[in-house]
This record gives C-alpha cells, structure tokens and sequence, in this order.
C-alpha cells in the first residue's frame, strides 16, 4: 500500500514502525523531524517529504495532528477523489474531517497506542472498521465502535492506562527501596500482570486472588477502605463530562 502520514509524531511513528515491516510504501511529514528522521533511517521504505507531497504520493492518509492545529494544516493541503483518510485526532468529528479532507473520503477515526509499534495493540476504530483491519489485523485486535457517545466513553476508560503503569512504576520505586535490583523487579510486575489480564474477565480473577487472609485480598482492602474505586469512578466521571 501507499501510505501517507500527516504529523509524525509519537503516536504516529509508532504507528510507522508496526506498518514498516510489512513493506508497504510510506511517506511521513517533516513534523516532527526527529521522529521522522529516525523513522527513515530504520526503515528502507519510509520516506520524509512535505505535506502536500506526503498526499501526492499516498492512497491512504493518516492524520497525526493535534485537533487545534489540523484546521489549518489542512485548509492549506489538496486532497484527491479516490483517497481514504483516517485519522487519530479523536476530537474531530468524522464529518468535519470529511469537509476537511473533500474530495478525498474520510473513512474513519482511530485511535492506536505506543504498543502498536511492537503488535498485539488494541485499535479503537469508528468507521470504515474493514479498511483499519485491512492494514492492521491480525497483528492488532481492532475494536469497532458504533457511536460518537461510544467513542467518547471509550476515550475517558483508556486513560486508566496511565494510573495503571503508574501503579506498576512505584511498586517496582518499593522493590528497589528493599534492596531488589529495579529492573528485574519491574520486569516481574509486567509479567505478573500482563499474563493474568490474558487468563481472563477480571472479576474472576479477582475473585481467585480473594483467599482470605491473602496478600492481595488485604493489599485491595486497604487500597478500596482509602478510596481507591470511588476516585476512579468519580475521575472517569470527571472527563465524560
């Protein structure tokens, strides 16, 4: 495929490196330069060029812009009849983008993550959801969303990604603090919790750690008695609204 990537930047390029291998050609704006130069020296078939050419050369566009920048980025840019865009910048409607990008069809709003770059990523899609599994399945699992609403309730659960790594991060600060070498320490916490995310729905999970007496059991108690779901809910609350 000819693909073309408007905004390059971290998001983006770790979107890049998953597609690379697959030898598709892609084509990455000079914004920003060090990603995109780092991303043409790691790869053969990516290359960096201007805007404008980046849409010469591309079938399929990626937006990589951030939402109070793209309205100008693209008044200034010339889509074609035949082209697909799909875009990352989740605060922009599919029909302003469509208005944006005319006469070029915009197919979809989808939002990827930095775990992209190696696979096994999940891809929040709404629209053309065949064409995103189309380049990025089956190395991803891409999940197709119905609706607006759908999209934004999805856009406040992901952002439990970050207290989660936060959560792993200074649990592996206290390993290191009782004399365990930091590395292997937060390597075995990533272990630990990737593999029992896999073995399946959480609430059995967490009812097969509630041994009585545990230290998970106790651990979670004292973590609930201080508030911890409550601020949880009433931050993911916070930013529906």
């Amino acid at each position: 495929m000819k693909l073309g990537f408007i905004g390059t930047g971290t998001i983006a390029a770790a979107v890049v490196t998953g597609l690379a291998p697959e030898r598709h050609q892609i084509t990455v704006s000079e914004r920003s330069r060090a990603h995109a130069a780092r991303l043409t020296q790691a790869f053969d078939c990516v290359s960096v060029a201007a805007n404008q050419d980046v849409i010469d050369r591309s079938d399929i566009v990626f937006l990589g812009l951030l939402a109070a920048h793209a309205p100008a980025v693209l008044a200034n840019l010339r889509f074609r009849k035949g082209q697909r865009v799909i875009s990352f910048i989740a605060e922009m409607p599919l029909d302003e983008i469509a208005v944006q990008v005319a006469p070029a069809k915009a197919a979809a709003i989808m939002l990827p993550f930095p775990a992209i770059a190696q696979g096994g990523s999940p891809i929040l899609t709404l629209g053309d959801v065949a064409l995103v599994r189309e380049i990025f399945s089956p190395a991803n699992h891409v999940f197709a969303l119905q609706s607006v609403g759908e999209l934004n309730a999805y856009l406040c659960a992901q952002a439990v990604l970050s207290p989660a790594l936060l959560m792993i991060a200074a649990t592996a600060d206290w390993l290191e603090h009782q004399g365990v070498e930091r590395a292997q320490g937060e390597s075995f916490l990533r272990a630990l919790i990737g593999a029992n995310l896999q073995a399946g729905p959480c609430r059995e999970t967490l009812e097969a750690l509630s041994t009585p007496g545990g230290y998970n059991l106790r651990l979670r108690q004292s973590l609930e008695q201080a508030g911890l779901e409550e601020s949880l809910r009433q931050g993911l609350d916070a930013l529906r609204k």
